[in-house]
């Protein structure tokens, strides 16, 4: 055998189609059918949102595929998303762009995305996945947990300042000033960030540090642990049983089910406004619980507290995949679409490992 010649090639040409050098069991190969069915019923909504007349923008389609491909390969910034555009081959099949087409500058790429905050294109996405699911029979419709999650703020600690507070910045270092937080107690009552109006101060638990957050809620199938509604708040003592008991309003049907839930949700104004909407709440029992041996007798109680553990699986992948452990976004509304379209990208994901690839690619 001899020795391979190391070539160096500047230029190149070749006959070879962008959709036979993908190979054929890749997982972008499902994931991009079930993309492309779900903007097909989002299209009405984009109509909604651009204007009738005027220069051309990067078509809406192009911009929810590339956010997608940020949250699926964890690109931590729209211009690195920029850069893999430009050279990476399988990024340009799934967004459609030819070998030779440019990308656009990062700056335009956010000007465009920014119109898509302002309307329900993430909620009307995630719906369109919810649907197929369903159609794919992946849902039951019957048995649902409910949970939520922190999620930390754009915004330092160094911006929480009582409210009212014209102090000026120290001089040493407008861009992080020396701030001294001794014998100073600040609460979401008298103290308000001034860099996110709308994030809280919050911690995970006792003896947790306090940060500036948001509160994530997700409603969960149990049959294959797929999100089927969110809800994105403010960061408080009550969050989670509002939130829970606004998604459990929403679940359609005239046939009781069921909501599994952790100790958390162990209130009795929350029980009590479940059984109400028809929701018989398999929530994890505290010391004095609200929960009595109508729930617990029955076999599915203790089915519904074994199942609600795999929501903890969605945090996670929202958290270290989709890169929700902190949000680039600063208020409810773009925190909140961002958290609905990253749990349409896990139902994706989680699609795509469930049903035969074959299907998906042959539908």
């Amino acid at each position: 055998m001899t020795r391979g010649v190391d070539h160096q090639q500047s230029g190149m040409f070749s006959y070879i189609s962008a959709e036979r050098r993908v190979p054929k069991d890749h997982p972008l190969r499902a994931i991009r059918v079930m993309v492309d069915a779900a903007l097909r019923e989002s299209s009405w909504r984009f109509d909604a949102v651009y204007a009738s007349s005027g220069r051309p923008s990067i078509p809406p389609e192009k911009l929810l595929r590339a956010l997608l491909l940020q949250m699926l390969y964890t690109v931590r910034s729209e211009r690195l998303l920029m850069e893999q555009l430009d050279y990476n081959f399988l990024f340009r099949w799934f967004m459609g762009l030819n070998i030779d087409d440019p990308v656009w500058d990062v700056t335009v790429f956010t000007k465009n995305r920014e119109r898509l905050l302002v309307g329900e294109v993430a909620q009307g996405f995630f719906n369109a996945v919810v649907e197929q699911a369903g159609a794919q029979g992946l849902l039951s419709n019957q048995h649902f947990t409910v949970a939520g999650t922190l999620i930390e703020a754009w915004a330092g600690h160094k911006s929480f300042k009582r409210k009212g507070d014209d102090q000026p910045t120290p001089p040493d270092d407008p861009g992080n000033p020396s701030v001294n937080f001794h014998g100073e107690r600040g609460s979401n009552a008298t103290h308000q960030s001034t860099t996110d109006l709308e994030a809280r101060l919050a911690r995970k638990g006792p003896g947790k540090e306090a940060r500036l957050c948001y509160a994530g809620h997700v409603q969960m199938d149990n049959r294959h642990g797929l999100v089927v509604n969110t809800r994105l708040t403010q960061a408080s003592g009550n969050a989670e049983p509002i939130a829970a008991l606004a998604m459990a309003a929403e679940i359609t049907g005239q046939g009781r089910v069921t909501l599994g839930a952790d100790k958390g949700y162990d209130q009795k104004e929350l029980v009590r406004a479940l059984r109400e909407h028809r929701v018989t709440p398999h929530v994890a029992q505290k010391v004095h619980s609200a929960i009595d041996r109508r729930s617990t007798r029955h076999p599915g109680y203790r089915l519904s507290q074994w199942r609600r553990k795999r929501v903890e699986e969605i945090f996670g992948w929202l958290k270290t995949v989709a890169g929700l452990r902190k949000t680039r976004h600063r208020g409810i509304a773009r925190v909140g679409w961002t958290f609905t379209f990253a749990a349409a990208a896990y139902n994706l994901v989680r699609m795509r490992n469930l049903l035969p690839v074959a299907t998906l690619i042959n539908r």
